[in-house]
């Protein structure tokens, strides 16, 4: 059960959670402006995990941060001017799997 204080914000919650979210955001845009078809993933948060954007570029290069919340992430892509997904309803691209793939089997 999440406590929410008068303020608006959940008990125990720190100012720092703020800048964190910002820092996140911020690599996210990063890597966004940094690489051509950047699409979007937003995994749901579980029990041990917060929601997270794995942005994922036409190469197959990913990134994965973690998110405010499930609008916060879509916002954050409708911000950059890339697509998003639920990635429990259409899954990850298969380019992001090739890439992963390809530099674990690297010597």
């Amino acid at each position: 059960m999440t406590i929410i204080r008068r303020s608006g914000k959940t008990a125990g919650s720190s100012p720092g959670e703020g800048r964190r979210f910002r820092a996140e955001e911020m690599a996210l845009a990063d890597f966004a402006v940094a690489h051509a078809g950047v699409e979007a993933y937003i995994e749901p948060g579980t029990t041990v995990t917060d929601v997270t954007v794995v942005l994922v570029a036409d190469t197959g290069q990913w990134i994965r941060r973690r998110a405010a919340s499930h609008s916060a992430a879509r916002q954050l892509a409708h911000q950059l001017g890339i697509p998003a997904f639920d990635v429990t309803v259409i899954g990850y691209p298969q380019r992001l799997r090739e890439y992963t793939s390809s530099i674990t089997t690297q010597p």
